[in-house]
């Protein structure tokens, strides 16, 4: 397991990823002999080398041979043979996810005055560049706005343990660049690393079931924890360097524009599990891990902190902040700071007990304690005076700078909660609420217009719809609690706990007046006598099929349109906040109109939304998988119209994306530095682009090409009868649901009907087959109706991709997506669907698309080979596959037996076992899971 995944550059960077590659796989060829012997290693080094042949040169000779050394196999060497893969990949990635680190760190090093593309200094310089002065560019951070929200979806196949030791390798490695290690030293490390390559093998990869909802929040609070607390101020002072260099006449305080919110805890759409109670535990187990943090920072201070009074002169206001704390503050007496002539450890004791006394809810109120992070901050304030009186600005910069940051941020809750839930349960509790006090006895049964009206009405009367006499079912009752749960957080963790609740399969203006009548019963939306509407939550719809963006700028039109709701908008600084789907409009239409509708319904709100002088925050939500939305954050960014990010962008991070992007500070502390460079180059664009003329007839096109490609992408997915069973039979889609990696059903009703599948499994099942196909598919189909073999078109097209973000950006999407697909290995997958006739028939369609769509990208970029313009990425595959293809195999032969087994009325926790651990390893192999 020695083979070295990197790319042929021979730059010394990329040596030491070879080198750590090397590295890693002879420990692991080590531990395959300590823990199978020699007969281990050599299975597997046999079954490597074959299938790297076949890569490169396929015989069916050499095929056969390869089949034979799988199917020989007996289940205990199998299952050790997948692990073996697997935990390559693992390793692999590792070392990959260091040398990125490394290379940013190479490059400021040998940089020297050279500024990095893509960094903060990059976008403030080019700030300073075109001419904008120092309010203009106080004016664009004051409107940057980037949420970036966590969510619980099923994506990451990874235990959390397994994740801390990959942590644990990860910074083991990277000392190996260091060069004052001794001979010994470097085989301590090589020790260490064996030991921690044993424990990955001999630890379980696979949940025993499935993790609960707070097991979520937990996993989830480890990245603020392990990363983002550290990380996420260092961006803010590196912007603030940035502006300091370049605009120098000035003090710089970035106003708070990158923050992170979170899901987890919140998202009860198809999730019985998330209750109120769950809620209000999340928002707990938030607050602890806030109040735990800056507990840990103030006892770090209290021993740097050590000035003393016999010295220097510290200030009088910090000195009456400790004799009113002393008031007020029991402090234990092992706590006691008794040295009077350091007042700033005496006050920090004070703080610490003030931040304990939080977590005890009787001291609510109470001077003992802080009520709100801007007290905490008054008194980090306060130490920060005082210890510029004296002249010690680096200690008040370096130290309590940082801190005050992290308060601002972070606040006593941690991360913004949102709330999700599906629109037909707002509608289903209204319906009972309005019948029990004989309003209307059918509200479900009136039309939109009737629902608009007399909510409308509801919402401007003061009198309340329910009673604490009144029984109503569990659904109603649980959907009341909710909103009790959101009004009690808001009033003991501040309103910044919560303040979106978003409606999923939004249809109209009514499903948005529903959650706000049911937020006016329990006091977060009020109308005062004087007309006044106080709002403390937002309704924020979700437009998800291509059904929903089309109805989405009338939807909204109709309600700005109404003053009442127009109002609450206006208590919330006249925001309004929208969320687009990207997994169930590719799901429903492919990834050609997805991305074209998606694009259209930001425009056409956006532009309506101006009438109003309504600002729109747009919330994202990808995945992480290409058939989902995902790519990089940056370029998710940077993908948007520029006029449409005025009211802010809020993201999900899902999945395997968290881990890849927040384990490590290195890799966090990147993504994020380039997120703040693409926000600060979208906001510049917004000030100075001039719409290219030809713009307008592209669109036209691409409308065109969009047609076609929904089209083609409905015939097969919605109108050919036996997809659906093609697809379920030829993908691991019902073995997936046995992977324990969520609290979500995958279904979001008990049926086997496609509508009512989840886009997670759909994209999830067909990567695991090597198809990738939600990612591609149709795209060839809809280009070809514009082209038509007419070079006088082509030239369009290639105009487009070099001058239109839009096309270019969706024709690297699908080209990635078509690198990674692999028709070869995909049509093992399609063996085990039964009906011969069905199989030939889809398959043929797919690789005639298939072949159509990579002719296309290439005539369209100028690629002689796809994915020509990223090498790095274009390499990387293509030395993965040969590692990843073993799995396919094993988990074709896998799914076969189980399946025929299964029919029979018999099962396996075994083979099911061997099942589950090469989705896990092809999900490493390719680093995408859903």
């Amino acid at each position: 397991m020695t083979e070295i995944m990197v790319t042929a550059n021979k730059s010394n960077s990329n040596n030491l990823l070879r080198r750590d590659v090397r590295f890693l796989g002879n420990i692991l060829g080590e531990v395959l002999v300590h823990q199978g012997g020699n007969e281990l290693l050599d299975v597997v080094e046999k079954i490597r080398e074959t299938s790297k042949a076949l890569r490169a040169e396929y015989t069916p000779e050499l095929y056969q041979e390869f089949l034979s050394m799988i199917k020989q196999l007996d289940s205990e060497k199998r299952h050790q043979v997948i692990r073996a893969f697997a935990v390559y990949f693992q390793l692999v990635n590792i070392a990959e996810q260091n040398h990125r680190i490394r290379r940013k760190r190479d490059y400021e090093r040998s940089a020297g005055e050279t500024v990095q593309p893509g960094s903060i200094e990059m976008a403030v310089k080019t700030l300073k560049e075109k001419g904008f002065e120092y309010s203009d560019v106080e004016e664009i951070l004051s409107s940057l706005s980037l949420e970036l929200v966590m969510t619980a979806h099923p994506t990451e196949a990874m235990r959390r343990v397994i994740l801390d030791i990959h942590k644990r390798i990860s910074e083991d490695v990277m000392l190996l660049d260091n060069p004052i290690l001794t001979l010994r030293e470097r085989e301590q490390l090589r020790e260490k690393l064996l030991n921690e390559v044993i424990t990955l093998w001999q630890t379980d990869e696979l949940r025993d079931r499935k993790p609960t909802v707070l097991d979520e929040v937990r996993n989830g609070m480890y990245y603020f924890h392990e990363t983002l607390f550290h990380v996420l101020p260092d961006v803010y002072e590196e912007l603030e360097r940035c502006l300091q260099k370049y605009y120098p006449e000035n003090r710089w305080h970035v106003p708070t524009y990158l923050k992170f919110g979170s899901w987890i805890g919140g998202d009860r759409d198809g999730n019985p599990s998330v209750t109120s109670d769950v809620t209000w535990e999340t928002l707990r187990v938030q607050r602890k891990l806030a109040i735990r943090e800056y507990k840990r920072i103030l006892i770090e201070l209290m021993g740097v902190l050590s000035f003393s009074t016999n010295i220097v002169n510290v200030s009088e206001e910090l000195m009456a902040s400790i004799e009113e704390d002393r008031k007020h503050v029991v402090i234990k007496k092992a706590d006691i700071w008794r040295n009077e002539k350091e007042p700033y450890r005496i006050k920090l004791a004070y703080m610490i007990t003030k931040l304990s006394n939080i977590l005890d809810e009787s001291t609510l109120g109470q001077p003992n304690r802080y009520d709100s992070p801007e007290e905490l901050i008054r008194d980090l304030k306060v130490i920060d005076c005082s210890l510029r009186h004296h002249y010690a600005d680096y200690v008040a910069d370096t130290y309590i700078k940082k801190t005050i940051r992290q308060v601002e941020l972070f606040g006593f809750h941690t991360a913004t909660l949102d709330i999700r839930q599906h629109s037909q349960e707002h509608e289903n509790a209204m319906t009972e609420i309005l019948a029990h006090m004989n309003i209307v006895e059918d509200y479900s049964a009136l039309s939109e217009e009737e629902k608009i009206n007399l909510l409308a009405d509801l919402l401007n009367d003061p009198r309340p719809l329910t009673s604490s006499h009144f029984k109503y079912s569990e659904n109603t009752h649980e959907c009341l609690e909710v909103y009790r749960t959101i009004y009690r957080a808001q009033k003991e963790y501040g309103k910044n706990c919560i303040n979106s609740y978003l409606i999923s399969m939004t249809r109209g203006a009514s499903d948005l007046l529903e959650v706000m009548v049911l937020a006016k019963e329990v006091g977060l939306y009020r109308v005062e006598p004087d007309g006044t509407v106080v709002c403390s939550i937002q309704s924020v719809p979700l437009f998800e099929t291509i059904d929903d963006l089309h109805a989405a700028p009338q939807i909204m039109k109709r309600l700005f349109d109404l003053p009442v709701y127009r109002r609450s908008v206006q208590a919330r600084n006249d925001v309004q906040e929208i969320m687009l789907g990207y997994s169930d409009s590719n799901k429903d239409g492919g990834v050609v109109t997805a991305n074209w509708e998606l694009l259209v319904a930001m425009n056409d709100i956006t532009a309506m939304s101006k009438d109003y002088g309504v600002k729109l925050k747009f919330f994202h939500g990808r995945g992480g998988a290409l058939g989902r939305g995902g790519m990089t954050l940056n370029r998710s960014i940077l993908a948007q119209p520029s006029h449409t990010i005025g009211g802010g962008i809020k993201i999900t991070e899902q999945g395997e994306v968290i881990s890849s992007r927040y384990s490590l500070k290195g890799i966090a502390y990147r993504s994020l530095e380039q997120a703040t460079s693409a926000l600060l180059t979208s906001a510049t664009a917004a000030r100075t682009e001039k719409v290219d003329e030809k713009e307008a007839g592209w669109k036209e096109i691409i409308k065109e090409i969009s047609e076609v490609s929904l089209e083609k992408y409905q015939d097969l997915i919605f109108r050919d009868k036996d997809f659906f069973s093609f697809f379920k039979e030829s993908t691991p889609l019902p073995e997936i649901g046995e992977l324990n990696i969520g609290s979500r059903p995958s279904k979001r009703k008990n049926s086997d009907r496609f509508e009512d599948l989840r886009a997670i499994p759909w994209v999830f099942a067909w990567t695991q087959s090597r198809y990738l196909f939600p990612a591609w598919y149709a795209a060839g189909t809809g280009l070809q109706s514009f082209y038509q073999g007419k070079e006088e078109n082509m030239k369009v097209l290639q105009d487009m991709y070099n001058n239109y973000p839009f096309f270019s950006t969706l024709i690297d999407t699908v080209q990635m997506a078509v690198a990674k697909a692999d028709m070869n290995i995909s049509k093992q997958y399609t063996y085990m669907v039964k009906d011969e006739e069905v199989r030939n028939r889809i398959v043929g369609l797919i690789k005639e698309e298939y072949k159509l769509t990579k002719d296309l990208l290439l005539k369209v970029t100028g690629q002689q080979e796809i994915l020509d313009n990223v090498p790095v990425i274009q390499e990387s595959i293509r030395l993965r596959n040969p590692y990843v293809d073993p799995l396919s195999y094993l988990q074709v032969q896998l799914l076969a037996e189980l399946r025929e087994l299964r029919e029979q009325d018999g099962d396996d926790a075994e083979l099911l076992r061997e099942v589950l651990l090469t989705i896990n390893g092809i999900a490493a192999g390719l680093r995408n899971t859903g």
